[in-house]
């Protein structure tokens, strides 16, 4: 899940250092326990790597061919060494790699047996050892090395002999291509170049994508080494732009993008998708595969499905159900969700269902994914570039889109989208309320070790949600859970002062829900309630808006939101970096 970029510019330029530093920015998502890059200059490589935050290039140069890496460490630990780019033996050819190359222990044998010398742990050094041993131009020798390589991956050369040409190769691992006046862009991700173009190519599992410099011009050329042979890709326009990456007045993305919340619900409202995927699913055996963030809503959404539509879906964890899928019929049909679209479990799972012609639908964000190419029917969550680690406003579409699915289920959807509406205009003028008790919640959460989040029902996973994000960007240890499920094992960890929140809105759950408050309230627990109604156990209230018996069911879509500031200000407090937590990048493209 690392960022790679790749820069080739029609004429050098003294900026080109600086221009390939602010791509990585805005990878820097995928990444950051290092970084570095390298640039031709002349017949020499300029390259520089650092441990930690992409910080101000030390090098100066002209250059017109350069290549950047940000690193989330899965082979070799975090130092110098291991940092991208990584050179052949000659100081010539640099390589940038994101993803994992799964035969590189017995490359990097064959390599060292044949004379050559390594100076890294990672798998990724064996690539421009190879380059380094063929002839021709990166092209050919991409033609020659790519069928070599097992696993996924996305991987851009540059080489000193060949200072007109710059060379990528894709499998599973995404990577893009950014068309702009005078200069082309490789990239993990379009936004590494949305302030320069919106003109863009999506390689595809096998694409070999070649660029090179001639005629006062940049000319292309693409061959699939899989069906060996040459290919024509097609340039798309997307429809995100610079603007809406842009911190603005905020301190961090985080808070912008839970600000940003109602806003995105109202865009993410599509009639036409819920009905299109509403039609995939009548009649089939429905499975929704997601990890993490984008599994929570899919359980939110099982809810959902059954109380609305009295409609059974299965949910999964996809790196669980990669081991059942051989045994599915064709008539399941697979719900993949996720923000991304790149998550390789997900994939992994997509691509053996379509292998038994399964059908594939989606739930994404990210409308350029592979995920979105790869499924049949896609609901677009709509919410713009999510750019902190910690989903926020996509895991809120993701609900909304369960929602306005089951509605169409339920054969009422054009009918209930004033209910829809109605609520979240309740959570626009709520924001402010929610933050400011946030803010008094964090106080008394800051100086704690192990937080517990209780709730029944549909909010039982936004209990899960809510300790995912705390635990993720603050490091308290926070669990989630059914709160039936607390007197079988975890009311033994309830002492004086634990902080214990429950999800208690007045649905169908609420007073089950209260007398599970009330047993830890017993065992000495710092009850912080999130309901409509107060009860006299709370130590703290969050005041939810309250929702006539009809619409109880919305619930999910206010209550997520103090769970998601509270998170913020501890972590806040804490000093922790919010955006950017410890360990953790946000599209998981490695198993």
């Amino acid at each position: 899940m690392c960022g790679i970029i790749g820069l080739i510019k029609l004429n050098e330029s003294d900026s080109a250092i600086k221009d390939i530093v602010n791509g990585l920015r805005r990878l820097e998502y995928r990444g950051y326990d290092s970084w570095g890059y390298a640039a031709l200059n002349g017949t020499n490589i300029l390259l520089e790597k650092k441990i930690g935050r992409i910080s101000e290039p030390s090098l100066n140069g002209q250059s017109a061919i350069l290549i950047g890496h940000t690193r989330w460490a899965t082979h070799g630990g975090v130092d110098e060494a291991n940092a991208h780019p990584h050179l052949d033996c000659n100081g010539q050819i640099a390589v940038v790699h994101n993803g994992i190359i799964e035969n590189y222990l017995e490359l990097r044998e064959r390599l060292i047996k044949e004379g050559h010398t390594f100076k890294s742990q990672t798998d990724s050094e064996v690539v421009s050892h190879l380059f380094e041993k063929e002839q021709g131009s990166l092209f050919d020798r991409a033609k020659r090395i790519a069928p070599l390589l097992k696993g996924s991956f996305s991987l851009v050369v540059i080489s000193a002999a060949h200072k007109d040409e710059i060379v990528a190769i894709k499998n599973e691992s995404p990577l893009a291509i950014g068309i702009a006046d005078n200069e082309i862009i490789f990239a993990s991700d379009p936004l590494a170049f949305i302030d320069k173009t919106n003109t863009t190519i999506f390689l595809t599992e096998g694409d070999i994508a070649f660029a090179k410099k001639t005629n006062n011009k940049i000319s292309f050329e693409f061959f699939n080494y899989i069906l060996n042979k040459s290919v024509d890709k097609e340039q798309i326009k997307l429809n995100w732009n610079a603007s809406e990456t842009n911190l603005g007045d905020y301190k961090h993305y985080m808070l912008k993008e839970i600000i940003e919340q109602p806003k995105v619900m109202q865009d993410g409202i599509d009639f036409d998708s819920a009905e299109s995927l509403a039609n995939e699913m009548r009649g089939k055996k429905v499975i929704a595969i997601a990890c993490g963030t984008a599994r929570h809503s899919a359980v939110i959404g099982k809810h959902i499905f059954h109380k609305i539509a009295k409609f059974s879906l299965d949910v999964m964890m996809a790196h669980e159900f990669v081991y059942f899928v051989d045994d599915l019929d064709k008539n399941t049909v697979i719900l993949a969700v996720s923000q991304s679209g790149e998550t390789a479990d997900v994939m992994e799972c997509v691509r053996k269902a379509k292998q038994r012609g399964i059908k594939v639908i989606s739930i994404v964000n990210v409308p350029s994914s592979t995920l979105a190419r790869e499924s049949e029917k896609v609901f677009y969550t709509n919410c713009g570039p999510e750019i902190a680690v910690a989903s926020t406003k996509a895991f809120s579409n993701q609900i909304l889109a369960f929602y306005l699915i089951a509605h169409a289920l339920q054969g009422n959807l054009k009918s209930q989208i004033i209910n829809i509406k109605s609520v979240i205009d309740l959570l626009s003028q709520n924001m402010s309320y929610f933050d400011l008790k946030a803010r008094e919640i964090a106080e008394y959460l800051k100086n704690k070790n192990h937080v517990y989040m209780l709730g029944r029902g549909v909010n039982f996973p936004i209990a899960l949600e809510g300790a995912l994000k705390l635990k993720e960007i603050s490091y308290i240890h926070a669990e989630g859970m059914p709160a039936g499920e607390l007197k079988h094992g975890t009311l033994a960890l309830i002492e004086h002062g634990t902080p214990v929140i429950l999800l208690c809105p007045t649905d169908y759950t609420y007073y089950d829900s209260i007398s599970n408050g009330l047993e830890t309230k017993a065992r000495g627990a710092y009850l912080i309630g999130i309901s409509d109604k107060p009860h006299p156990s709370f130590n703290m209230w969050v005041q939810l808006p309250q929702l006539d018996k009809e619409n109880e069911i919305f619930y999910p879509l206010i209550e997520t939101i103090p769970l998601q500031l509270i998170a913020y200000h501890t972590a806040v407090l804490l000093g922790r970096d919010v955006d950017k937590p410890r360990n953790l990048a946000k599209s998981v493209t490695v198993k």
